[in-house]
């Protein structure tokens, strides 16, 4: 006995007295069905999708089929660097034995997430919108949308990715005010990202960086997240002094930041502003003298307000001729990447809303 349902094979003559195979199930009126489906127009048939696949020899000979996308994500990801900006100014500002921020710092949770939006535009995952009456609006006010909505493989910046995508475009500073919760608006809490300082130090346990540890505070026992790898904390500080303190400023390729990572001076620019707004940078120049920090506070200064605007307002040299050469390390990866220009002036969107919170005023 046949085991489960044969699929008839129809022939192509119209003899309706054709005998079943052995086996087959006969179903009345089968034939007249198909020909009457045959005859109607139906449902139009899908378009055939972009998904496509192909293979390649091992070395036994057989053919191992593979999506071409996974090589492509594969590669992009390979040009991203190890940490993103958020992980790195949360990083700077954990304590490194104890493993939790200041209690006192109301600012790290808004430039968080404002370090999100600025991770996105640097991924090329969100642009301004392409409209030439936009100038016509404060830099933070200019509209943004998606662009790329391939996942980043980051799960915060992939939810925000998300919520964009399902939403009327918006500007940067109503993202941002959103996503960390600043709103009137009931039908827009939904909106705001949830436990994004854990979310972050978990990541980094993850990646080997932290480690969990829980410990007692009186009355309530809380996890927190202690430095395991120094290294990584360590090569962050030493960016941080070499873009704000030395005559010329030179970053070598490291595993966190390899030399294939598009826009390695300007995100390291994005990344001490954005330390300077959560109140975080001081932890990185406290190897510096008294006279060291006000010199680096005051570039970090120029440096927020020259990025700030769009186009940037950048200077060849600076406060006591640092970073002389700064400005055309970052114009030439402008130049490299022309067609990019939407995404950079969200950075600097970014970075103009960094200039309105009370750490920096």
């Amino acid at each position: 006995m046949s085991s489960g349902l044969q699929r008839r094979r129809v022939t192509s003559n119209n003899n309706s007295s054709s005998t079943n195979a052995p086996g087959s199930i006969s179903t009345p009126g089968l034939s007249s069905l198909s020909s009457l489906s045959s005859l109607s127009p139906g449902p139009a048939s899908p378009e055939p999708s972009n998904y496509h696949s192909e293979s390649f020899a091992s070395e036994n000979g057989h053919r191992i089929a593979f999506d071409p996308r996974d090589l492509e994500e594969g590669d992009e990801r390979s040009k991203q660097p190890g940490l993103t900006l958020m992980e790195e100014v949360l990083l700077m500002g954990l304590k490194d034995k104890q493993g939790y921020l200041s209690f006192w710092n109301d600012n790290i949770s808004y430039a968080l997430r404002g370090c999100i939006v600025l991770e996105l535009a640097f991924r090329g995952r969100i642009s301004m919108q392409r409209d030439p009456t936009r100038r016509r609006l404060p830099l933070c006010d200019r509209l943004i949308e998606v662009i790329d909505e391939r996942l980043t493989g980051e799960v915060l910046l992939d939810e925000a990715l998300k919520l964009m995508k399902g939403s009327e475009k918006m500007s940067v500073a109503a993202w941002i005010d959103l996503m960390s919760g600043e709103t009137w608006n009931l039908m827009k809490i939904g909106y705001q990202l949830k436990q994004v300082r854990e979310r972050l130090a978990k990541g980094l346990v993850d990646k080997g960086i932290l480690r969990t540890e829980k410990r007692n505070f009186l009355l309530f026992d809380m996890a927190t997240h202690p430095v395991s790898d120094t290294g990584a904390k360590d090569e962050i500080r030493r960016r941080a002094i070499n873009i704000l303190t030395t005559k010329t400023v030179v970053l070598n390729a490291s595993p966190l930041v390899p030399d294939d990572v598009p826009f390695r001076y300007l995100r390291t620019v994005a990344m001490v502003c954005a330390a300077y707004a959560a109140n975080v940078l001081e932890n990185a120049l406290s190897n510096l003298s008294h006279d060291g920090r006000d010199r680096a506070f005051g570039r970090v200064d120029e440096l927020l307000g020259d990025y700030s605007q769009w186009p940037f307002a950048s200077k060849p040299g600076g406060s006591g001729a640092i970073g002389i050469n700064l400005a055309q390390e970052i114009s030439d990866e402008l130049n490299a990447n022309k067609d990019k220009e939407l995404q950079i002036e969200v950075v600097a969107a970014a970075l103009s809303v960094f200039t309105r919170l009370d750490s920096i005023l």
